[in-house]
């Protein structure tokens, strides 16, 4: 006898002492598919992905096949970024100032705001002596200590002379400035920004992490579940930071918008790669030492919720073709670019019809860097392909760098702007209330505005959840059939070649039963929701078997058969924790890995595929209650047409109250996309029964939807699952 079994038949005699007539319920227990204590071989359940896995890319066989991948990926990173839809620009208010005079160029302090209040910072180089518009390059920089105020010191400036690194003294010990110089003095205009929390930017912290201080449902900073829940992070700010500049340089005057480069490296090389892959504006890229199939980056500034579920940097950096990608490789992380990244880039490169317009030169005699000699190849790169008109090779010169006064954006006449926690707060409120007055505006009022509400609020979706599973990705392996209370009950496990899930599924069903009409029930308690405590199946359940359905019960991930107890799974898994034990920063889980959520949605699309198998034709209905709801609802809005009819319990659950990351219905981007009843709304125009909200409550989104398809009369309500059978058999 397993241990469970045992602790069962313990409890019974303890309850038999004392309530005798309770035995024969506390002995039943839920019809099994696998041996008692075996647990699915679900491919899900093994170690989490972290940055420091393995990111290859499959480069496509086609044009065709790259433009389509390149929509749904382009969608992934910018709802990762909390930036889908694109949020409404406001005014920059740039100030151009002090400007210091050098002889073949000029240095002026810059700031403007990205968003109402937060202010970009940096600094603007320009070319002397040249006419006309001149190219424009925006340089991000790296994890550089000070940013834009890096100095390399003596030493280390020593040492890199002696190894050939850096040709002078000061480009070396301000290699940051260096870049800047020499690209203005090949006729470039070079805006040179600081990351959050580096040298002038210093309204938020750049690693500030999660912090109980800022864990409110209504008061909340950075890193928290509710900022998570809205898609805000830093990375995402820092990215629109990128898309701001972006605006700032091709608005002055004396640049061509039709000539601009972006380059960094390291963390500037993040920065780089993800504004090509998002922006088209971009005519050539260069990020040094970051591209790779390791390690993907290791700062809260590089991770986001979903930017990494299922691709990686190799594949993000291939946005940016056909346009010229130019890259370095050192001795770190990405010192196996020439055989992993580079041979699928050119590949696709040249299916693309371009093959000279990517290139990877591996410098691994030098450890980390963007020193003179990684300096070197990015200036010929821009020379070709900006169309700078010099004679290759260029050699950078020596140059006077600029003092930390001469750099600092913030002085009396421009004094600093407020910062601290009190801000921050008031920053992400700003931001969620932006957010929300765009998705209030795009409530559908009529088909046309449905259609783009859909492509909002259902391509996010899509993107969170990614590709659906077709039915020749799914195999069912029947395992039996045995009479079980009048009805017959079948055993199969069902698994999806693509994710490796391996689900362990039962229906029930009448002896004469056609195979047209499956009805999922759904329940945090997986299969076993499908019965009483006595063992037998619900009435409702009963009522649709004897109406010709067979009634499928499934224990999804983290469910029945999932666990030694059989209890659903109480904290979903995270990749990092802090020492205190609390949950980490969401980004280095959910960056690489779907939620539980999303996983148990996946499951349930496995098990319409399976259901076609079946029947091809088959009439599927969804039937979510007892905890259900959250990924019932993510099922029912990706799947379209494959799923008929759909009864949630809702319990009146919303996302927005949950406090933890860890909690099994967490889900990134939830209350930013309406939480709840944004995904109920994604129903329509198919039918809809809602239960379980509170007395009063109203659901205008998801009415203003179904009466926008023309399909009011598919939505109803009522209270039990008694009534969902009454609605299902009507």
């Amino acid at each position: 006898m397993s241990r469970s079994a045992f602790a069962r038949v313990v409890r019974c005699a303890l309850l038999m002492l004392a309530y005798g007539s309770l035995v024969p319920a506390c002995l039943a227990a839920p019809p099994r598919v696998l041996p008692e204590g075996q647990v699915p071989d679900d491919r899900r359940l093994q170690p989490l992905v972290t940055l420091n896995g393995y990111f290859p890319f499959a480069p496509p066989e086609s044009a065709e096949a790259w433009s389509k991948r390149a929509v749904e990926l382009r969608r992934q990173l910018l709802v990762s970024q909390g930036l889908w839809p694109l949020p409404e620009p406001t005014p920059l208010r740039a100030t151009i100032h002090g400007r210091v005079d050098r002889p073949e160029y000029t240095v002026e302090k810059v700031f403007f705001e990205s968003l109402p209040g937060f202010f970009v910072t940096g600094n603007l180089y320009r070319p002397k002596h040249k006419t006309g518009r001149r190219p424009g390059v925006l340089c991000p920089h790296g994890h550089w200590a000070n940013g834009r105020f890096y100095d390399a010191g003596e030493k280390q400036i020593r040492q890199d002379l002696v190894n050939g690194a850096e040709r002078f003294e000061l480009a070396g010990r301000y290699p940051l400035q260096a870049r800047c110089v020499q690209l203005a003095r090949m006729g470039c205009v070079v805006f040179h920004y600081d990351m959050i929390g580096y040298a002038d930017s210093t309204q938020l912290d750049h690693r500030a992490g999660p912090r109980e201080s800022m864990n409110s449902a209504t008061d909340w900073g950075f890193f928290s579940p509710q900022a998570e829940l809205r898609l805000q992070s830093i990375m995402g700010l820092q990215t629109y930071d990128s898309l701001r500049a972006l605006d700032f340089l091709t608005s002055l005057e004396d640049v061509d918008a039709t000539r601009i480069g972006v380059t960094g490296a390291s963390g500037g090389g993040t920065q780089t790669f993800m504004l090509c892959a998002i922006d088209d504006r971009p005519t050539a890229a260069f990020p040094a030492v970051m591209v790779s199939t390791a390690m993907q980056g290791g700062c809260t500034c590089e991770n986001a919720d979903y930017l990494r579920v299922r691709t990686g940097n190799v594949e993000i950096a291939a946005l940016t073709a056909p346009r010229p990608l130019g890259m370095v490789a050192a001795d770190d992380w990405t010192k196996e670019i020439a055989t992993k990244g580079l041979p699928e880039l050119q590949k696709l490169y040249a299916v693309l019809g371009v093959p000279d317009r990517v290139m990877a030169k591996p410098l691994l005699h030098f450890p980390h860097n963007y020193n003179y000699v990684s300096r070197a190849v990015m200036y010929s790169w821009f020379n070709k392909h900006l169309n700078l008109g010099f004679e290759d090779p260029i050699v950078e010169e020596d140059f006077q760098p600029l003092s930390i006064p001469e750099m600092h954006v913030w002085d009396e006449a421009h004094p600093k702007p407020p910062a601290g926690a009190a801000f921050e707060r008031m920053l992400v409120r700003q931001m969620a209330e932006a957010a929300d007055k765009q998705l209030r505006q795009s409530i559908p009022r009529d088909a046309e505005s449905l259609a783009r509400y859909r492509d909002v609020v259902g391509g996010a979706y899509h993107a969170i959840v990614g590709p659906l599973p077709a039915p020749s990705d799914v195999h069912l392996e029947p395992l039996g059939t045995d009479a079980y209370e009048g009805a017959d009950l079948h055993r199969f496990l069902v698994r999806n070649q693509r994710n490796g899930a391996a689900l362990p599924v039962i229906a029930l069903a009448a002896k004469d039963w056609n195979r047209e009409r499956f009805v999922f029930w759904l329940s945090e308690r997986g299969k076993a929701g499908l019965f009483a405590d006595d063992g037998k199946p619900l009435p409702a359940v009963t009522r649709l078997i004897a109406g010709g359905s067979a009634v499928v019960g499934v224990d999804l991930i983290g469910q029945g058969e999932f666990s030694a107890d059989g209890q659903p799974l109480a904290v979903a898994r995270l990749v990092d924790r802090q020492k205190n034990g609390q949950p980490g920063f969401a980004g280095y889980t959910f960056g690489y890995n779907d939620p539980l959520v999303v996983q148990r949605a996946h499951d349930i699309l496995t098990l319409v595929a399976s259901a076609r198998q079946v029947h091809p034709e088959a009439t599927i209905d969804l039937v979510a209650v007892a905890g259900a709801a959250p990924y019932a609802a993510l099922a029912r809005a990706i799947s379209g047409d494959q799923i008929r009819r759909a009864a949630i319990d809702t319990e009146g659950f919303r996302f927005a109250a949950l406090t933890s990351i860890d909690q099994p219905q967490f889900l990134p981007g939830a209350v930013k996309y309406g939480d709840l009843p944004g995904l109920l709304s994604l129903a329509a125009p198919h039918e809809l029964w809602i239960g379980g909200e509170p007395q009063g409550r109203d659901l205008p989104e998801v009415r203003a939807a179904f009466e926008a398809a023309g399909s009011a009369d598919q939505l109803a309500a009522g209270a039990g699952v008694d009534a969902i059978a009454d609605w299902l058999l009507r």
